[in-house]
């Protein structure tokens, strides 16, 4: 590290700047100075580091950052370690995910709604805030009145009351206080600096979607959900003839709005959820779409397994999700420090999508780049790197759509456009990375994963936790 050379208008210039008078001997004696009291500094700074790391270790705490781009799963992720590792806050919040599944319903009937409306009005071009696509043009294969009649605008009059309880169960959540703003600085990377970051081209799509502060503040009190349950169930039938009508069906396909591969999605289990008696499953939780900004830490205790210490045997894991998107990234540095274990998920499924903040980013591109930065960086050169080929399923379902691997990703080649073909290719090419891009070797955990199935992920994570746990016992010196 070089000297600090403090700029005119810094008070320790006229201290630290250099005699006039100087000879070059000197000049050459204060720059050695100067040099060593940078290396005994740098000195000191690493010893520090090492002995908070050493302190963690001997009060067995682990810092485990939950990594990737926006929509990559981190958060559904974060939902399993609690479900399987803090089971007392998982039943204690359990209310209180009732109303998001509720408000998670609303919304996709809500957005169906507003494509029925547009297209009443002849509008072909939509802006689908809930979904994953662009605006998407749409060339009618019917005029409106062959496709839709007086009983779809009765069913429009009828769903009317949910507007309003949308904003009362949003009220309830605790929405965020302030707008999301998407002409916020971008950056591709954590370590990118002020003269690589840059705006966006086009406003995201999702600057108007409903958020939080934190699960913690929304899973509070949210008072008598009676009135809201009585609406969901006066409306049920009306929801479930929307959903099903085949002309809805068909303009959706219309306009490629899958809402069935969206988080959130409920509108198959209307006749469960729409009840007084409803009471959140683990599955409907994991599933349940609620979006949070800022910094959320979790505090977990696992038990080792391992150690024959009494009730001594477990470690605090702290766990830490940061927001993904490129306005939020520069945000994860603070965090590197001292932090034991990455988790990085990469949504596999999105080969054929763009950012929502930078349209002209490929989504897949856009999480290499990021895995590329976090193996490279010497400050995580300690860090165990663990990575998440996320959302099989939904990859299962556009390869069966017949959409092409190879048209979005060149270097793919002819290879078979199947699930495992695919994602052996992926596992392959980011191990690599890491081989090739790590300041040192280290060993590669790389797992496929739906982490909306939670029975697959609990052997996940259980699998990791024995990972995680061994390495540091071996590097504590307590096994």
């Amino acid at each position: 590290m070089s000297a600090f050379v403090p700029n005119e208008n810094d008070p320790f210039y006229e201290i630290m700047r250099p005699p006039p008078d100087e000879t070059p001997a000197q000049m050459t004696a204060r720059l050695k100075r100067e040099a060593d009291a940078q290396r005994i500094s740098d000195n000191i700074d690493e010893d520090i580091k090492r002995d908070r790391a050493s302190q963690r270790k001997a009060r067995k705490e682990l810092r485990i950052l939950l990594l990737g781009q926006g929509e990559s799963g981190k958060s559904t992720t974060l939902k399993n370690f609690r479900m399987q590792y803090a089971r007392d806050a998982w039943e204690q919040e359990r209310t209180g995910w009732r109303a998001v599944v509720q408000l998670n319903i609303i919304r996709s009937i809500i957005l169906i709604c507003e494509i029925m409306e547009a297209e009443m009005s002849g509008n072909t071009s939509f802006n689908t805030a809930e979904g994953d696509d662009d605006d998407i043009e749409v060339v009618p294969r019917h005029r409106e009145s062959d496709t839709f009649n007086d009983k779809h605008r009765m069913l429009l009059i009828r769903l009317a009351p949910l507007r309003g309880l949308e904003a009362d169960l949003k009220r309830r959540l605790g929405a965020g206080a302030e707008p999301i703003h998407p002409s916020a600085p971008m950056s591709a990377t954590p370590f990118d600096d002020s003269d690589s970051v840059n705006t966006p081209v086009d406003p995201p799509k999702r600057n108007h979607e409903f958020f939080v502060r934190s699960w913690t503040d929304a899973m509070g009190p949210t008072g008598d959900l009676d009135s809201c349950t009585i609406t969901l169930m006066t409306c049920k039938d009306d929801m479930k003839a929307l959903w099903t009508d085949p002309a809805i069906q068909l303009v959706l396909e219309q306009r490629k709005v899958r809402l069935a591969d969206a988080a959130g999605f409920f509108l198959n289990d209307l006749d469960r959820i729409a009840t007084r008696e409803y009471t959140a499953t683990d599955d409907d939780i994991v599933r349940a779409r609620l979006r949070t900004v800022g910094i959320q830490e979790y505090l977990l205790r696992i038990s080792d397994g391992f150690s024959i210490r009494g009730n001594d045997n477990y470690w605090m894991w702290k766990l830490y999700d940061v927001g993904g998107c490129r306005t939020m990234r520069s945000a994860w540095l603070p965090f590197f420090e001292n932090t034991d274990v990455i988790i990085f998920l990469c949504p596999v499924s999105c080969f054929d999508e763009r950012l929502d903040e930078d349209a002209r980013v490929n989504r897949l591109e856009d999480s290499t780049l990021l895995w590329r930065s976090i193996c490279s960086s010497k400050l995580l050169t300690k860090t165990q790197l663990i990575l998440f080929l996320n959302k099989c399923d939904l990859l299962k379902r556009k390869l069966k759509r017949g959409i092409q691997v190879k048209t979005f990703l060149p270097s793919y080649g002819d290879r078979p456009n199947e699930v495992m073909p695919v994602v052996k290719y992926l596992r392959e090419k980011y191990k690599e990375i890491q081989k090739q891009h790590s300041p040192q070797p280290r060993v590669a955990y790389i797992y496929t994963t739906t982490v909306t199935d939670t029975t697959a992920t609990a052997k996940t994570l259980h699998s990791i936790r024995d990972r995680v746990l061994r390495e540091n016992l071996v590097t504590s010196n307590l096994v």
